[in-house]
């Protein structure tokens, strides 16, 4: 399935957002200009469809021989991230090579699906990861009152099962936020608003693209 058309984005902080009714709303600021077509992926040569995009200038220092080339085969500045997003063949051809896409292939109300890395929290234990309740402090308890307690099986399986919830790296990972709605697009400035928070800290690279959700539902006549 091809997913529909996206954006990489950076995460600028979050604001508040009066819309026309005067209603307050909460929003995450996302900049969204400068992303430039940086390849294309056909079905006859690669097996699919996609637009290859580039966002957020580098330094030329910072990038290899190979990545330098391809911005100067297409004569555009250096970028520090680079992502593919699956489209059909019918919308990457609107796209050429080395042209910017506009914020407009998105508008006010759309839903999309948000992709970001969440924050890192460090390694943390059972509490504050998986919100365990922790051990009683009466009747002799000696300092285990935050402890995961007993992680086995008895003899059957006498293993610790796969996804046990025990203490670990917590945060850090890549996040999917579905079905936000978009509260307005500023083009002149290069900006997309989105209500609600999305994954991620101040600054971090996001992905915006059309929900798939919503375009299932689209697809088979039913209604959000």
């Amino acid at each position: 399935m091809n997913r529909q058309m996206g954006l990489l984005t950076k995460k600028l902080g979050m604001t508040e957002y009066y819309n026309e009714d005067g209603d307050r709303i909460s929003v995450t600021v996302l900049l969204a200009k400068g992303n430039v077509v940086l390849g294309h992926r056909t079905v006859e040569r690669d097996g699919y469809s996609a637009l290859q995009l580039a966002f957020d200038d580098q330094k030329p220092s910072r990038l290899s021989k190979p990545k330098l080339g391809q911005f100067k085969k297409i004569e555009a500045a250096p970028k520090r991230k680079i992502r593919e997003f699956r489209v059909p063949a019918e919308v990457a051809e609107k796209y050429p090579i080395g042209s910017e896409v506009p914020l407009e292939v998105f508008e006010a109300g759309q839903v999309v699906d948000v992709t970001g890395t969440s924050k890192g929290k460090g390694y943390q234990g059972v509490m504050k990861r998986h919100g365990m309740r922790g051990e009683k402090r009466t009747h002799g308890q000696h300092e285990v009152y935050r402890h995961g307690g007993s992680i086995g099986c008895r003899l059957t399986p006498g293993r610790v099962l796969p996804g046990k919830a025990m203490a670990g790296q917590m945060g850090n990972a890549t996040v999917t936020v579905q079905n936000l709605k978009i509260a307005k697009v500023l083009p002149e400035k290069g900006l997309i608003l989105v209500r609600g928070p999305v994954p991620g800290g101040k600054n971090g690279y996001v992905q915006v693209r059309h929900a798939v959700k919503s375009a299932i539902r689209a697809r088979h006549g039913k209604k959000n």
